[in-house]
């Protein structure tokens, strides 16, 4: 009698023993899956603006080159840009490449959407108007996609760094992923005096 009740308390205490192991292993497990999902998802979030973007940016474009003689070179710059940038989505190139063509490209389009305002006529214009109501919106759409972006990068590099999801990030093969970071030249204000002469 006491065999069987020593089965019994091993088959209980196995019951739920168990049940905890796999828990703890399947808890850091699914966290790490999660976490690498959700930057994908805002990786996906922050490509479907700089498309709506890059989409605008010819309409701007066709428009500004009718009045703006004197900045071609910033006219051809975003073009450049432009076409080096949607060359990249469709490689898909590393993601410091691609931040890097963005911030370029803001750069770019900041000194032309600036320069606009030496020409009255094209100021004036409303399909330019609604053109550049709808980049800025975009503009507001892709900085907000770029900080849900950050947050998940975040808690994906801790799951890399931090015991035990690390372990599972090693076996995995997930790596810690880039921030989106200003540069320097983002980060100062653009002087509207520069580019209005």
């Amino acid at each position: 009698m006491t065999q069987t009740f020593d089965s019994t308390q091993l088959i209980i205490a196995l019951a739920l023993i168990i049940p905890v192991i796999l828990a703890l292993l399947y808890i850091p497990y699914v966290t790490v899956i999660k976490n690498k999902n959700k930057v994908q998802e805002a990786l996906s979030s922050i490509d479907v603006q700089l498309k709506r973007r890059y989409d605008l940016i010819p309409n701007i474009l066709t428009i500004a080159q009718k009045f703006m003689d004197h900045e071609r070179s910033l006219i051809e710059d975003v073009t450049k840009l432009r076409t080096q940038a949607l060359e990249n989505s469709k490689k898909n190139n590393n993601i410091k490449e691609q931040f890097d063509i963005d911030k370029k490209i803001s750069s770019v389009m900041g000194k032309l959407l600036v320069s606009v305002e030496n020409y009255p006529q094209l100021k004036s214009d409303n399909t330019m108007t609604a053109a550049i109501d709808n980049y800025q919106d975009t503009e507001d759409h892709i900085a907000a996609a770029r900080r849900f972006y950050n947050a998940a990068v975040l808690e994906l590099n801790n799951s890399v760094e931090i015991f035990p999801t690390s372990l599972y990030a090693t076996m995995m093969g997930i790596k810690k992923m880039p921030f989106f970071e200003a540069d320097e030249a983002e980060r100062k204000p653009i002087n509207a005096s520069d580019y209005l002469k």
